[in-house]
């Protein structure tokens, strides 16, 4: 990929062909991100947001900002981003929420203890030291009120969760102050190349750059497959459930080791519970439907490692649309087949943490072509051929 030379506005007279450098197809936190790390460069940029930025995966996840329980390939890059998020207010302004708790997943027999304790030896011997085995007492320690039949954990100290809403208007406005322009209620229908630029349509005007950033979430397989890059992507609604409020009880971010769960209690009582279980996508409507059975296991999972909660009612619930890869990491890749297009999608309910890394990966493969950090697990050919109508062959 060519390197991007940035549009100096002191040097009119060489001026580029009116339109962006850039378009971002996405406001989500992703796309938003991107946005912010490429006009920190120099680069002119528009987003092309279909709804409202932060309306789907984005704005309405559980928040986590966690290195723990990351697939190996993503743990560079869930490093980098969580010192990001320890100094976001130096970067966009505002702290996004984000509050340093620390996370914690823990085991409820000794088999799943076993497990946990192979993964921090194999973390270990790979050179990462960021999680932390420790025993029942400890855990107990750091959550009094968790059921006595838990056997430990393992605890991630500087871990913590943020407002997703807060946190994608922080980088949307932090990305404004420095010239991008986001539209929202403009989704992009097309994307194709039109000689040395890229065209993207939308109902009602076409928008031109030199380069386009794939962000759409969970509808990015389709811009992928129009320029030839066919991808398995699955678009899931992931349910979360607010509770009424209740006496302060819990710090941490809890997960558990043998189902699905993500737990944790706001500074105003109430306790939010995800981890992955799944509603029903419309993706004509682009909404997500809660599967009451699905919310029902999710919330038989808090109450029984929190007992106190039994009786404790149920505020709302919602569903949230991302894309999900059949080998559980995101697409974070140059295309394959087109110059000057970079995706960034799929990231399987686990982005929230990685988005502001991600922007600067994005920013740096624009500008110079490589990044910083290692992204060749994330290549968009991993999946091998793919042809129409078919299955994908993962490589």
């Amino acid at each position: 990929m060519s390197a991007f030379v940035p549009h100096s506005s002191s040097s009119p007279s060489h001026a580029k062909p009116s339109g962006a450098d850039v378009l971002v197809i996405g406001g989500g936190f992703h796309g938003l991100s991107s946005a912010l790390h490429l006009a920190r460069a120099g680069a002119r940029v528009t987003v092309l947001e279909a709804e409202y930025c932060g309306r789907h995966a984005s704005g309405v996840n559980a928040g986590g900002v966690r290195t723990l329980g990351r697939h190996v390939a993503e743990i560079p890059l869930s490093l980098a981003s969580l010192e990001l998020w320890h100094q976001l207010p130096d970067l966009v302004g505002d702290s996004g929420g984000f509050m340093p708790s620390g996370q914690l997943k823990v085991a409820e027999t000794e088999a799943e203890l076993e497990m946990l304790r192979a993964r921090v030896a194999d973390l270990n011997r790979r050179g990462f030291h960021h999680e932390a085995l420790i025993d029942a007492a400890t855990v107990r320690e750091l959550l009094p009120a968790v059921a006595p039949h838990v056997t430990g954990g393992i605890w991630c100290e500087r871990d913590g969760h943020a407002l997703p809403f807060r946190a994608v208007t922080a980088f949307r406005r932090a990305a404004q102050r420095l010239g991008v322009t986001v539209l929202e209620n403009t989704r992009a229908e097309t994307v194709r190349r039109v000689g040395e630029r890229w065209e993207v349509t939308t109902l009602r005007q076409h928008f031109t750059a030199e380069y386009v950033v794939n962000a759409a979430g969970a509808w990015a397989s389709t811009f992928a497959r129009e320029v030839g890059e066919a991808v398995p992507e699955e678009p899931v609604a992931l349910l979360l459930t607010i509770t009424q409020r209740v006496p302060a009880f819990c710090s941490p971010v809890v997960g558990a080791a043998g189902r699905p769960l993500s737990f944790k209690q706001f500074d105003n009582g109430t306790v939010l519970i995800g981890g992955g279980v799944r509603g029903s996508v419309d993706m004509h409507a682009r909404c997500g439907e809660v599967n009451f059975a699905q919310l029902a296991t999710n919330v038989r999972t808090a109450v029984s490692l929190f007992p106190h909660l039994r009786d404790v009612g149920i505020n709302r619930t919602w569903a949230g649309i991302e894309g999900f890869m059949p080998d559980g990491i995101p697409v974070i890749s140059p295309s394959r087949m087109m110059p000057k297009l970079v995706h960034a999608f799929g990231y399987c309910g686990h982005g929230f943490e990685l988005a502001p890394i991600v922007g600067r990966i994005i920013a740096q493969l624009i500008t110079s072509g490589s990044s910083t950090l290692p992204v060749e697990p994330f290549a968009i050919d991993r999946f091998g051929a793919m042809a129409e109508g078919g299955e994908a062959r993962v490589a």
